[in-house]
């Protein structure tokens, strides 16, 4: 294949949601991996595109998608999801929360499971790089609890903050482990309601070393929306026991470790 075959195509696949993997470009393209590593260099240095975790992505894809101008998120809100199947999402959250260790560094993205590790990391002395104030409010009490947030827009909706200014809204900050949500996982990966929350969650993503999905059994049935990461970027799934066994298979094959709580 062409060079300039394979750079249309690439733009093609990032065309949908300013996002493309690696995997998805090796399945796709006539190259060796090398080639197309080769051109995605050549395609940043040329800046027209960003290289990434796991792939790459337009340049300035949070400003293009409209972002904190629009002043709210796709999605459901924050005050309807929390009320949503509580129990599985309480017991989920002090799961994530034994994969901490003492004294380090954590990521942990907005979400009404998220926020449910919460109360299980006092005495920890973590620090927490969270984009979420509900998380900010529920670990202020926590005396030997470091909070960083990043700069950015408040969206009321989800209670968090975000920012189009890309990686320069984001404290100098990495991680062994990233905890985040999703609003649905299935055999592409995980999924968000809104382009703006896949920008904000891929730079957590490409700042931890191992990352953790929270998310409760009825999201392996939900909705499809815009593709943060492919399953094989993922490292550990927490859920409860409502998981299908389709949904297990899924993780098993993509070799996603799987925590019942």
């Amino acid at each position: 294949m062409h060079a300039n075959e394979r750079e249309r195509l690439i733009f093609e696949m990032m065309q949908s949601r300013g996002f493309v993997s690696f995997q998805e470009l090796d399945a796709r393209l006539d190259a060796s991996p090398a080639t197309i590593r080769r051109d995605l260099d050549r395609l940043e240095q040329e800046g027209r595109l960003q290289r990434v975790r796991g792939g790459a992505r337009m340049p300035g894809e949070d400003e293009r998608s409209g972002g904190p101008a629009q002043g709210h998120l796709s999605g459901v809100p924050f005050h309807e999801n929390i009320s949503r199947h509580p129990h599985e999402k309480a017991a989920i959250g002090r799961a994530a929360a034994e994969l901490c260790r003492h004294g380090e560094a954590v990521m942990i993205d907005g979400g009404s499971t998220t926020l449910q590790m919460c109360p299980h990391l006092a005495g920890l002395n973590l620090q927490v790089l969270t984009n979420s104030l509900h998380i900010v409010s529920a670990l202020l009490p926590q005396t030997g609890t470091r909070i960083l947030v990043p700069s950015g827009t408040v969206f009321r909706e989800q209670n968090i903050i975000l920012s189009a200014a890309g990686e320069d809204s984001m404290p100098r900050f990495h991680a062994p482990r990233l905890f985040m949500g999703a609003a649905a996982i299935g055999p592409q990966g995980i999924m968000q309601a809104d382009v703006v929350l896949v920008a904000a969650e891929r730079r957590l993503i490409e700042r931890a070393d191992e990352i953790i999905v929270l998310v409760d059994s009825s999201k392996f049935s939900g909705p499809s929306g815009h593709l943060v990461c492919d399953l094989d970027e993922i490292d550990v799934v927490v859920t409860d026991p409502g998981i299908s066994d389709a949904g297990r298979e899924m993780l098993a094959a993509a070799d996603v470790k799987l925590i019942i709580a």
